[in-house]
């Protein structure tokens, strides 16, 4: 089942819908991007495939998907350097290019759900680390993923699996 949603362009609010139910959700500062470049704080617009989920065992105690899952480490990163070979790819920190820490002490990452952005194939510049997470509380804008609040983050993950996708559209 596709996880949909929609927002108008320049909103960093939009809605998602899984079926007959729908879930608010946070997405990138500048909103919605048809053509996504690393940096720019846009979500990308199109369809990726669910990948896999990456969670924190330490906060989350029971999960119930059909994505391969694997808790996060803390030596977890993402690697959001264009200029490096392991450019939108999980590396173990230290790292010597620029990533991202994904053992974080906020509960962001407590879920992250790995979608199919620029990774088959990889191309430099085009936007990495592109995920489903937790939103903040105030519902903060992301710097291009799509954030959740944690229980509907949950409901959707136990609704999908490597067969479906998340669908970006602009309204």
């Amino acid at each position: 089942m596709d996880l949909i949603v929609t927002a108008p362009m320049g909103e960093t609010r939009g809605v998602a819908r899984l079926g007959d139910r729908t879930f608010d959700c946070a997405l990138g500062r500048a909103g919605l991007v048809a053509d996504k470049r690393e940096g720019d704080g846009g979500t990308p617009i199109c369809r990726f495939p669910f990948r896999r989920l990456l969670y924190r065992a330490d906060r989350v105690a029971r999960i119930e998907t059909r994505l391969p899952a694997r808790h996060i480490e803390r030596d977890d990163g993402w690697c959001d350097d264009p200029a490096s070979p392991d450019y939108n790819k999980p590396v173990r920190l230290p790292h010597p290019a620029r990533h991202e820490e994904m053992w974080l002490e906020t509960p962001l990452y407590d879920l992250v759900v790995v979608i199919g952005h620029n990774d088959d194939p990889v191309v430099p510049g085009a936007g990495s680390a592109v995920f489903l997470h937790v939103a903040r509380d105030d519902w903060g804008p992301t710097a291009g993923c799509i954030a959740f609040q944690r229980e509907d983050l949950l409901t959707i993950l136990s609704n999908v699996g490597v067969s479906d996708a998340v669908v970006i559209r602009a309204i």
